[in-house]
């Protein structure tokens, strides 16, 4: 579920990222990210994970002390977590379906476009969660100043791993490899979709970075989908994050993630892990092109 958001799914940097190099509708990604992304997960995720589970022999792992919560009636309850972690999604479609919910230029048709960015959208579900999830609960001023530093500190990490990603494009557009790649593509008639998906896959498998994938692979394509209209961006996102997460091997930190925190070998990570990967990417794909019959 998480690699699937990690590759489709915007807001995550990633997708984001792709979204904005397409001009794609944010909206319009997340619903078909959704339509696509379920059925993904469900195979790659606990359809495999009972096929695998019987190989695997994970080692033991000392377990974590306990510890107590002081109230666990302060705890949220499953409706308003959900409900809060859904908040920039609804927003996001929201702002995507203005035109069909107002009147062009109208003030709704204004309000749902601003609360729609993704900027808006994000900011909104953090000032939502200091309450529902903070103030709510109990929890004083000090308490979510301390959590708020603790998440922003990531992100400067993942800001530069998208930024570096973007610049290697760049490169790759300005040194003439992204010319040599549509003039390829262009002789072989091959499908932009798979195209992009082909370029983020290749990409990973040297890289192991799924962002860096992303952002090479959609710095190549933008000007091919730019000349091709009839090619839906939205599409082009799924496709490129599909690819961007195959064969997760010994180059990719996720994988040495997963392997030390289920105690497995590298053998079964690459059983259970690089599988559920690979099958993430090459579901993705098929389910995208089938979408793409279709919308």
């Amino acid at each position: 579920g998480l690699s699937v958001v990690h590759a489709m799914v915007p807001p995550h940097p990633a997708a984001l990222l792709a979204t904005q190099a397409y001009n794609a509708d944010v909206g319009l990604t997340v619903l078909f990210a959704l339509i696509v992304g379920i059925p993904t997960a469900a195979i790659a995720g606990p359809l495999y994970g009972r096929l695998v589970i019987r190989h695997l022999a994970p080692q033991p792992i000392a377990p974590a002390a306990v510890v107590e919560a002081e109230d666990t009636r302060s705890l949220p309850g499953f409706g308003i977590t959900l409900a809060t972690l859904l908040l920039p999604v609804v927003l996001m479609l929201a702002g995507s379906l203005a035109t069909m919910i107002a009147l062009p230029g109208s003030r709704l048709d204004g309000i749902l476009r601003f609360v729609g960015t993704p900027v808006v959208a994000l900011l909104a579900a953090v000032l939502v969660s200091y309450w529902t999830l903070g103030l709510a609960r109990g929890m004083n001023l000090g308490t979510i100043q301390k959590f708020t530093n603790d998440c922003l500190a990531p992100t400067a990490m993942i800001t530069l791993v998208v930024g570096v990603g973007a610049g290697f494009g760049r490169v790759l557009i300005d040194s003439g490899v992204s010319d040599a790649i549509v003039a390829a593509a262009t002789s072989v008639h091959m499908p932009i979709v798979l195209l992009a998906w082909l370029i983020a896959a290749l990409m990973r498998v040297a890289t192991g970075s799924a962002t860096v994938s992303m952002a090479t692979a959609a710095g190549i394509i933008a000007p091919l989908a730019a000349a091709n209209p009839g090619i839906r961006p939205e599409l082009l996102v799924l496709a490129t994050g599909a690819g961007s997460v195959i064969l997760s091997h010994v180059n990719d930190g996720g994988f040495w993630l997963v392997k030390e925190y289920f105690g497995l070998s590298v053998a079964d990570t690459i059983r259970s892990w690089t599988v559920c990967e690979t099958l993430i990417s090459v579901v993705g794909l098929a389910l995208t092109l089938l979408l793409s019959l279709v919308v």
